[in-house]
C-alpha cells in the first residue's frame, strides 16, 4: 500500500473532484465516519457543512483540508468491505480516527485505490499537527496495516517497479489522453513527492512527461496576476492545446501552493547530495573517451535525468539533474562548481561555444569530440579578438627590436668616439 498525503485551503475544490468523479461514473462514495447521517442519506451540503463547522474553529490554519489517497498493488482484489475497514485502520493510527472523513473508491486508474476527505481542525479548534506525518505515523501506519491485511508490501513492490521506470506515471501525449485528467496524474506524482525549490526545477521533472508549469510571459495579464497554468507539451517541447488554471486542477497548484513546497523542501535537499555527486565522479574516473551523451546514459543507469539549458545559439549555459530514486532536482551549482556547467564541459573537454543545435542529437557529441580530441593537439581558432591580440603583440615585439637596435647603434658609436 502506498500513501500519499495533501493539504489544500479549499474544501470545496477538494469535494468537488470526488463527487465530479461520482457522477462521471468513475468513483463511488463508500464510507464515511463521524457524520450526523449514514453514509447513503448524506448530500453535498451535510459533506460540506460538517467540514466547514469545525474549519470555522480555526481560522489560523490556511491548509485545514485534508486529502489522502491510499493505493494498492493491482494484484489486491479487496472488497468494499475489506478497503472500509482499511481506511478507518489507517485513519485511526495517523491521528483521525475522531474526524469526520469520507472513504471514496475510485475506478480511473490502473490499481485499486480510496480517496480520503477530511479536516485537521479538530471539534476544540486544535489543529492536529501536518508536519512530517507522511514520514512518520503514515508510514508507520502503512506497515502495520500491510502486516494486519496481508497486503503487498509497498518497499518491495516500489523496487521492482524503480528498475523499470523512473515513476510510474505515462507521458501525456496531447489529444490522446483527457488533457486535465492527465495532467492531473502527473501532477499528483510530482508535486509532494519531489524536492524542488523553484518553478525551473519543477518543470525540469514535469517536462519528462510532456508537462509544463506556465506563468507566461511578463506582460502578460497571467504574469501580472501571479496566475498559473499547466500546459501540456509535444514530443518537441512545444505548447500544444488549451492551458489549464491551476486554480482547476482539484488540489490547487498555484503559485500559492508551489512557494509552500519550495520553502519546505530547501532543507531537504542537503542530505541528497552525495548520491548524484558520486555518481557523476564515477563515470569520470571509469572512462577516458568521455562526452555529455555518455555522462547523460550512464546517469540514467542510476535513474538520474540529465537536464540541459541552452540558449538560441546551442550554447549549454545551465545543467540539472532529477534524481528519481531520491525524487529531488538540483542544479548543477547545488552540488559544487565542479558540477555546474562550464566545469561539466571543461571536464569533458567540450568548447563551450559549439553550436549544438546545428546537428542532430547523435552527431552533436561526435562532432565535439572530433573537434577535441584527447589524442589530438587543439587546432588554433582565429576570431577577432585573437587576430587583434597578435597585432598588437606583433606591434610591441616589433617597437622592442627596434629600440635594441638604437640601442645597439650608440654603443658603436661611442666606440667609435673613444677610438679617435
Amino acid at each position: 500500500m502506498v500513501a500519499i498525503i495533501n493539504t489544500s485551503k479549499s474544501l470545496r475544490n477538494v469535494l468537488n473532484y470526488n463527487e465530479l468523479k461520482i457522477s462521471e461514473n468513475k468513483a463511488l462514495l463508500i464510507h464515511s465516519m463521524n457524520f450526523g447521517k449514514d453514509t447513503e442519506q448524506l448530500g453535498f451540503t451535510d459533506k460540506l457543512k460538517t467540514f466547514e463547522k469545525l474549519q470555522s474553529l480555526n481560522q489560523r490554519t490556511q491548509l485545514s483540508t485534508t486529502h489522502i489517497s491510499l493505493n494498492f498493488d493491482p494484484s489486491e482484489k479487496l472488497s468494499s468491505e475489506a478497503l472500509q475497514r482499511i481506511a478507518d485502520a489507517y485513519m485511526h493510527k495517523i491521528g483521525f480516527g475522531e474526524q469526520p472523513y469520507l472513504v471514496y473508491q475510485h475506478h480511473d486508474a490502473g490499481h485499486p485505490h480510496l480517496h480520503i476527505v477530511s479536516t485537521n481542525i479538530q471539534k476544540e479548534g486544535r489543529a492536529i499537527k501536518m508536519f512530517n506525518i507522511g514520514r512518520n505515523q503514515s508510514e508507520k501506519a502503512r506497515k502495520e496495516i500491510e502486516q494486519e491485511f496481508k497486503l503487498v508490501i509497498a518497499e518491495r513492490k516500489q523496487k521492482i517497479k524503480h528498475e523499470l521506470k523512473p515513476i510510474n506515471v505515462p507521458k501525456i501525449t496531447y489529444g490522446k489522453t483527457e488533457t486535465k485528467r492527465a495532467i492531473s496524474n502527473v501532477l499528483s506524482a510530482v508535486l509532494t513527492n519531489y524536492k524542488y525549490t523553484s518553478l525551473p526545477e519543477l518543470n525540469a521533472v514535469l517536462k519528462q512527461y510532456n508537462v509544463m508549469a506556465d506563468r507566461g510571459g511578463e506582460n502578460s495579464r497571467i504574469y501580472k496576476s501571479n496566475g498559473l497554468v499547466y500546459r501540456v507539451l509535444d514530443e518537441k517541447g512545444q505548447k500544444v492545446g488549451v492551458p489549464i488554471k491551476a486554480s482547476l486542477i482539484y488540489n490547487n497548484p498555484g503559485l500559492s501552493f508551489l512557494q509552500t513546497q519550495f520553502l519546505k523542501n530547501e532543507p531537504l535537499k542537503l542530505t541528497l547530495k552525495p548520491r548524484i555527486k558520486n555518481a557523476i565522479d564515477l563515470y569520470f574516473l571509469q572512462h577516458k573517451s568521455r562526452s555529455i551523451e555518455g555522462l547523460s546514459k550512464n546517469l540514467q543507469k542510476e535513474n538520474i535525468n540529465v537536464v540541459l539549458r541552452q540558449n538560441e545559439k546551442g550554447i549549454i549555459y545551465g545543467i540539472t539533474y532529477v534524481d528519481h530514486q531520491q525524487k529531488c532536482v538540483l542544479n548543477g551549482s547545488d552540488l559544487g562548481k565542479e558540477y555546474s556547467a562550464n566545469r561539466i564541459q571543461e571536464r569533458l573537454n567540450h568548447p563551450l561555444s559549439i553550436k549544438l543545435t546545428q546537428f542532430p542529437l547523435t552527431d552533436r557529441f561526435q562532432l565535439s569530440n572530433e573537434l577535441i580530441s584527447p589524442s589530438r593537439e587543439p587546432q588554433k581558432i582565429s576570431t577577432p579578438a585573437t587576430d587583434l591580440l597578435q597585432v598588437l603583440t606583433q606591434d610591441e615585439q616589433q617597437s622592442s627590436l627596434n629600440n635594441e637596435l638604437k640601442n645597439d647603434d650608440l654603443r658603436l658609436r661611442r666606440k667609435r668616439k673613444l677610438r679617435h
